[in-house]
């Protein structure tokens, strides 16, 4: 473990924006927009999750695995009336504000729409990852506010270790399911990229944020960086999955 009094272990101080409060912060208009934007894609992502894993604990094989599932979609929905209730208090219609992405979202869950429970659970898993990690390194530059907002809304409702125990047990039953699973997490995987990129491309608002001009953005090279972050964690998931990445 590397020690904690290296300079490179210290969190830097937050600058510009990320240093701000959302009152003070909100009075850049295309910085409130991109925010607009940032809580629309959440909430309707929160929103499709919940319908999800409700659509997938009708495939669970336990009354006990469905009753696990039905909690997370019930956290989810939570974590969804936070993000509605923040985007209302901040002056923004919730359904006007989740719309643009409605096309996206679906578009990404109609391609992979999983055939059994296994790639339910991993989809969930490993889609669901890559865009909280996605939100995460955008969290980053964002006021102190809505920072927490969006990393509170991003905490792990259970998933995680559920979708570990069941697929790693159902890969030492029978570890030919391993490489059907391997191969379908790398279809998400691309996938999930492919709709974060496209979302960000179509608001014009959240691509400023991200490539600067607004906040303290990331250039061009970070954003490089950024994905190159979100597939190593990607490959870490693989590997305590069980999985090949």
């Amino acid at each position: 473990m590397e020690t904690p009094d290296t300079a490179a272990d210290t969190p830097a101080e937050p600058t510009g924006i990320a240093a701000q409060d959302w009152k003070t912060a909100a009075h850049e208009p295309h910085y409130r927009a991109a925010v607009v934007d940032l809580l629309g894609a959440l909430a309707y992502g929160e929103l499709a999750a919940f319908e999800r894993l409700a659509e997938d604990a009708k495939l669970a094989p336990t009354l006990g695995d469905k009753a696990a599932l039905a909690k997370m979609a019930s956290a989810e929905f939570h974590h969804f009336e936070r993000l509605r209730d923040r985007l209302s208090e901040i002056g923004a219609d919730a359904t006007e504000a989740m719309e643009p992405f409605v096309e996206a979202l679906d578009g990404f869950h109609r391609q992979t729409a999983p055939s059994d429970w296994l790639e339910g659970l991993v989809k969930a898993y490993v889609g669901d990852s890559i865009a909280s990690d996605f939100y995460r390194e955008v969290a980053a530059r964002l006021d102190g506010d809505t920072r927490r907002l969006v990393l509170g809304v991003l905490d792990d409702t259970g998933h995680a270790s559920f979708a570990i125990e069941k697929v790693r047990a159902a890969i030492d039953a029978d570890p030919r399911v391993g490489g059907r699973l391997a191969l379908w997490a790398r279809r998400l995987m691309g996938e999930a990229l492919s709709q974060s990129q496209r979302v960000v491309a179509d608001r014009d608002a959240l691509s400023t944020m991200l490539v600067g001009g607004v906040a303290d953005g990331f250039d061009l090279a970070e954003v490089g960086r950024m994905f190159s972050r979100i597939t190593e964690a990607h490959t870490k998931r693989m590997a305590a999955l069980g999985l090949a990445a």
